[in-house]
């Protein structure tokens, strides 16, 4: 696949504080009405749609965030109660060029995948580095003390890649630092920047405990 073979023109789901990447699955439970149209109508075409961060501050000039990522629909239910169950599977990143005028009750964007071409690629990165254990360490001992069960024997029968991409859309980061994650140019970038946000929430913490 290339990004020549990619819509130019997408619907955009925008949802606070959630992060979605290449290669992961995103679970999603779609009851608003606007957002019932967006799928169904995805689902009579390629079942692309994009997901990016709303911004929970207003007062700035764009209610949400530039880069997002694109995904496909993989799995559909519908409930007795009309909602539609699905699952999203990340294809690539975009950036956000401008808003299309619409008379869908949702929102549609040109976007442009150039800066991502990358994700279309399998990257590899072995567990077995010493930075890469160092991180898995702090991240288990991050869940720690945050109290958050995590199945690390399913997590780690994961490329390191999925693995850290899984890890960033689940834990509990503010919406700035997940934009952070998800605008990282590559795995390296990405386990560095999240290296940097858990060693200062454990640093944060254990600051805290000290001046207890």
């Amino acid at each position: 696949m290339s990004t020549e073979n990619l819509p130019k023109k997408i619907a955009i789901f925008p949802l606070a504080g959630a992060i979605f990447f290449p290669k992961t699955t995103l679970p999603l439970n779609i009851f608003e009405k606007k957002y019932i149209q967006l799928v169904g109508d995805c689902m009579k075409e390629k079942k692309l749609f994009g997901m990016v961060q709303s911004k929970l501050n207003l007062t700035l000039k764009s209610d949400i965030y530039k880069i997002g990522c694109l995904g496909k629909i993989i799995s559909f239910d519908e409930t007795i109660d009309k909602r539609f169950v699905i699952a999203l599977s990340g294809i690539i990143r975009f950036k956000i060029k401008e808003e299309l005028k619409t008379n869908k009750l949702y929102r549609e964007f040109k976007v442009d995948y150039t800066d991502f071409a990358s994700d279309l690629v399998t990257e590899k990165s072995d567990y077995e580095k010493p930075e890469n254990k160092k991180l898995i360490g702090k991240i288990k001992m991050f869940f720690n003390k945050k109290n958050y069960l995590i199945k690390f024997h399913e997590l780690e029968k994961l490329e390191f890649d999925q693995m850290i991409s899984t890890i960033c859309m689940i834990s509990p980061f503010s919406a700035a630092e997940k934009q952070k994650l998800i605008e990282a140019s590559n795995i390296k970038e990405k386990a560095k920047t999240l290296d940097e946000i858990i060693s200062f929430s454990l640093l944060e913490n254990f600051e805290s405990r000290i001046i207890q």
